[in-house]
C-alpha cells in the first residue's frame, strides 16, 4: 500500500464524536469530489466519486451517524486493465439529500446550491476542531502524498482556486504554510517542507502516520549527515594527498635540477623530512625538525618550495 494509502486507511477510522466536525467532514467530502444533482422535478440527488474505497467507507459511516442515513454504494473497474475500480456514493432520495445539503450550508434555504468559501463567517468550520476536520475530508478527497522516503511531497487538488485559498488559509490558522500552484485546469494547494508535512498530518489527526513519517524523516535527517561527514572528509583526505603530491613533486624537481643543496637550511630540512614521511600530516611534520614549528609555519615553507620549482621551472 502507498504511504497515501495508509494515511487514508488511518483517517477512515478517525471518526469525530461530535456532529458538527462530522458535518464539517461530510461538507469538504461532498465539495471535493463530490456532484450535486437535480432532476427535471427539481428532485436533488448527492453522488460522491472516489477510487479509494476508505474514503467511500469513511462517506458512508459519517452520513449514517450524523444523519440516520445509509448511502447506496456501486463500483465500477476502470483502467484498460480493468484494475483501477471507482466507487460512487450515492443519496439518491430527495429529503436525505436536502438534508445533508443544508446542514453542510451547501445549499441555502430558498434551495440553491452554493457554497461559503470563507473562513471567517462559515459556520461550518466556525471552530478549529471542524476546521481540522474539514482539512481531513479534503485530504481524503483529493490528497496525496509522496513516500517518504523518496521525498517531501503532499498536496490537495482543487477544482477551483477559491476551494485552494480556503484551504490555505485553514491551514494557516495551524500554522502549516502551504502554496498554491495551477495545473492542469485545476488548483493545487502543496507542501514540501518535511516538517510543515508533520504539522499537516497532526492537524488532520493521523496520528500513527505522523509517527512513521517521524521515524523516515530522522533516520534520513541522521544518513545525510553522516553522507555529509564522510563527503567532507574524503574531500579533506583527497585536497591533504594531492598538496603532498605536489609538494614532493617540488622537491625532486629541485632535486633533480640544482640539487637540495640549493634550499636554504630552514626550507631543506623541512624538505628532507617531506620526502622521508610523504603520508604525514603538516602538524606531525613540524613536530619532527631540530626546531619544532606549527602546521602553518611547515605550510608557509612547503609552499615557498613549491614556489621555488617553479621559479626553476619557468628558467629551464
Amino acid at each position: 500500500m502507498s504511504f497515501t494509502g495508509k494515511v487514508k486507511e488511518e483517517l477512515s477510522g478517525v471518526i469525530s464524536g461530535a456532529q458538527h466536525c462530522r458535518v464539517a467532514e461530510i461538507a469538504a467530502i461532498v465539495s471535493m469530489c463530490g456532484n450535486i444533482i437535480i432532476t427535471e422535478t427539481d428532485r436533488y440527488i448527492i453522488k460522491v466519486y472516489t477510487e479509494n474505497i476508505s474514503v467511500a467507507r469513511k462517506f458512508c459511516s459519517l452520513v449514517k451517524k450524523s444523519f440516520k442515513i445509509s448511502p447506496e454504494v456501486s463500483v465500477r473497474n476502470s483502467g484498460r486493465s480493468g484494475k483501477s475500480r471507482t466507487y460512487t456514493v450515492v443519496i439518491k432520495k430527495h429529503e436525505d439529500s436536502k438534508k445533508i445539503l443544508l446542514a453542510t450550508k451547501l445549499m441555502d434555504h430558498y434551495g440553491n446550491i452554493e457554497e461559503n468559501m470563507s473562513i471567517t463567517d462559515n459556520i461550518v468550520i466556525m471552530k478549529n476542531c471542524c476546521k481540522r476536520a474539514f482539512i481531513r475530508g479534503a485530504f481524503l478527497s483529493t490528497g496525496s502524498m509522496t513516500d517518504p522516503n523518496k521525498s517531501y511531497h503532499f498536496e490537495i487538488v482543487c477544482n477551483c482556486e477559491e476551494k485552494a485559498d480556503q484551504i490555505v488559509k485553514i491551514l494557516k490558522i495551524f500554522n502549516v504554510d502551504a502554496k498554491i500552484v495551477a495545473r492542469k485546469g485545476y488548483f493545487v494547494v502543496y507542501i514540501k517542507e518535511g516538517e510543515r508535512i508533520v504539522d499537516v498530518l497532526n492537524v488532520m489527526e493521523a496520528h500513527v502516520s505522523l509517527m512513521e513519517f517521524e521515524n523516515i524523516r530522522i533516520l534520513k535527517d541522521m544518513s545525510n549527515y553522516y553522507n555529509r561527514q564522510v563527503n567532507c572528509e574524503t574531500a579533506n583526505i583527497k585536497k591533504t594527498v594531492t598538496t603532498a603530491v605536489r609538494q614532493i613533486e617540488a622537491i625532486k624537481y629541485i632535486e633533480d635540477t640544482t640539487g637540495i643543496d640549493y634550499l636554504p637550511d630552514n626550507l631543506r630540512e623541512i624538505a628532507i623530512v617531506r620526502m622521508e614521511n610523504p603520508d604525514t600530516p603538516l602538524k606531525d611534520l613540524g613536530e619532527l625538525l631540530s626546531t619544532p614549528i606549527g602546521k602553518s609555519g611547515v605550510n608557509h615553507r612547503l609552499r615557498k618550495i613549491c614556489e621555488i620549482a617553479e621559479e626553476l621551472k619557468g628558467h629551464n
